[in-house]
């Protein structure tokens, strides 16, 4: 990071952040795979979170899914109304086969 003049800017300001082991690993593993210490992995981490960013890109996926929801329920009730009209169908030549 930089100051506001341009120079690198030295951290020096702690945020102590409470994790389980569990989470502590993952960050470890996901900092040492990056090639950095997990101080600069989540520094980065949340110098690129933007919440408004993942809200809109979960709203469009939300409203996809519900538009793919509907076409396939229709789709679906399409198919069980073609296969109750052939049921009938069947049925009537199987009642003259009868008769």
């Amino acid at each position: 990071m930089q100051d506001k003049e341009g120079n690198m800017a030295t951290a020096n300001e702690r945020i102590p952040v409470l994790v389980t082991p569990q989470e502590k690993e993952t960050i470890a593993k996901m900092a040492r795979d990056a090639h950095m210490s997990m101080g600069e992995f989540l520094r980065r981490a949340a110098s690129s979170f933007r919440p408004s960013e993942d809200e809109q890109v979960l709203e469009r996926m939300i409203d996809q899914m519900l538009k793919t929801t509907a076409r396939a329920s229709t789709a679906v009730d399409e198919a069980l109304s073609f296969v109750d009209a052939s049921n009938r169908r069947i049925a009537t030549m199987e009642s003259r086969q009868a008769h």
